[in-house]
Order: structure tokens, then C-alpha cells, then sequence
């Protein structure tokens, strides 16, 4: 049962019981594009998550609507700013991408349509992707005399390889959610009625494990991916023996034991 929390002007925020936190880009009228506010909304939404989560144990990101997961920049609002404006206002949607980056807990991306610009680029920023099948999807920057500048020239290269990155990103030439199953950027493909049912599925598993365990794996594989294979293996032994000392390592051990269903606690 999700219910809602904090309002925003251009995000819905709804929390379910068992961990999941439910953002919905909510700007339908102009397919979900990414405005100075919705920039400060996620960054005031994600911030706080990479240190204290509480108990969201998983954030899913969605758009509203069925026509869009999120268009890119609003280049509406863009149109007539000034440079030092423009600067200031993609400090905010760094700020925000970055926090999406380095939430503790993980991140889906549901994508119910097109994703575009900066709206690939935020899906980009979470932990895996799942999409409805013929989304489509791209990088099309360059067409606009700027470049990706949410990550994408970053996150791009590493899930699908950097001759393949170079290509798009080069090009601005849109892709389905099929080429990016294909090319290992999308995780899923659903069919529209199935997306979140598929989601949430994966989320119950996931909300289901050790909390503290989820979040120290997530994170010595983000920093061990960034690291050479020796300094990362070491970095995953230090991240491991922080669970030692848990309590829900202890009941874990316990319900395997004792043959039930573990009730951890994220202590």
C-alpha cells in the first residue's frame, strides 16, 4: 500500500510499508521534462539518502503519464536565459544526478516512454533499468550545440561499451528499448501493463534481504568498479567484515537455522 509523502510541485512521492520509496516525474503536460524546480526537488529528495536513509530500503523512478519516462531539459524554460543562469541552473540538476548516483540504497528505473537528453541520463544515474518495450530512447545533445552533462558521456560508455557510446552520444540518433536490452543497458523488457508488476517484484526481493547488506554491496561494487581489481577486492573484504558484527548477520544465521523467514531490522 503506498501512500503519499512530502508534497512537490512537480514530483509525487508515495512510500510503501515494506521499504519501497515511489518517485513519479510529474509533468506530463510537457512529457515529464526536467525544470529548474524538479531539479531542486530531487536533489532535496536524494541528498539525504546516501547517509541516512531511514527505512527506504529502495527507490524506484518513474514518469507520469504513458507518453514519457522524462523529454530532457525543459528548453522552454531555457529559451532566452542567460550563460551564468544556464550554468547555475545545471548545478542544480548535477547536484541532483550526482545525489541519484550515490543513493545508498537502490535505484530503478521504470521506464514507461521515451527518455531523452537528460531523462536517459537520469535512468542512467540509477542502478538498473527496466522499460517497456519500443520506448525509445537517446542522447541528443550535440543536435542542441551542447553535449551530455548529466553523466551520460560517463554512464553511457560503461553499460554499453565506449565504441558503442561514442556512436550514439556522436550521432544523437534515438533507440529502442530492444537495442538497449541488446546492448546491456536496459535490464527488462516489459510489455506497458507489466512494468511495474515486474518492478515491484524485484523490489519485494530486494526489500526482502539484509538492508545493510544490500547497501554494502551496492557500494563496493560502485567503488570497486573505479578502482583495479586488487584495491577493489580489498575495499569488498573491508566492506564485508562491517557485516560481522550485525544484528541481522546474527538472524540471519539464526532463521536459516532454525528453518524461517529472517526478520532483519537494518542493525
Amino acid at each position: 500500500m503506498l501512500t503519499p509523502m512530502t508534497k512537490f510541485e512537480t514530483l509525487k512521492v508515495e512510500r510503501q510499508a515494506g521499504g519501497l520509496m515511489l518517485v513519479t516525474l510529474n509533468r506530463p503536460d510537457v512529457r515529464n521534462a526536467t525544470n529548474t524546480q524538479m531539479g531542486r526537488e530531487l536533489r532535496e529528495l536524494f541528498v539525504p539518502l546516501k547517509f541516512t536513509p531511514g527505512d527506504v530500503r529502495c527507490v524506484v523512478i518513474t514518469g507520469a503519464g504513458d507518453k514519457a519516462f522524462c523529454a530532457g531539459g525543459d528548453l522552454k524554460e531555457r529559451n532566452g536565459m542567460t550563460d551564468e543562469t544556464w550554468r547555475l541552473q545545471h548545478a542544480i540538476f548535477e547536484e541532483a544526478f550526482y545525489a541519484i548516483i550515490d543513493c545508498s540504497v537502490p535505484v530503478i528505473a521504470a521506464v514507461n516512454g521515451a527518455a531523452f537528453g537528460g531523462g536517459l541520463e537520469m535512468a542512467l544515474c540509477c542502478d538498473f533499468i527496466y522499460a517497456v518495450k519500443g520506448v525509445r530512447l537517446a542522447l541528443t545533445e550535440v543536435r542542441l550545440g551542447i553535449m551530455p552533462g548529466g553523466c551520460g558521456t560517463q554512464n553511457l560508455p560503461r553499460a554499453v561499451g565506449s565504441r558503442r557510446a561514442k556512436e550514439l552520444i556522436l550521432t544523437a540518433q534515438p533507440f529502442t528499448a530492444e537495442q538497449g536490452y541488446e546492448w546491456g543497458l536496459v535490464n527488462q523488457l516489459c510489455e506497458p501493463t507489466e512494468l511495474m508488476p515486474a518492478v515491484q517484484a524485484t523490489v519485494e526481493r530486494i526489500c526482502e534481504n539484509a538492508p545493510l547488506s544490500v547497501r554494502q554491496a551496492k557500494k563496493s561494487i560502485d567503488y570497486g568498479m573505479q578502482m583495479d581489481i586488487h584495491s577493489a577486492i580489498v575495499f569488498e573484504v573491508q566492506a564485508y567484515e562491517r557485516m560481522i558484527s550485525t544484528e541481522d548477520r546474527h538472524e540471519g544465521v539464526r532463521a536459516f537455522n532454525e528453518k524461517r523467514k529472517p526478520n532483519f531490522k537494518g542493525r
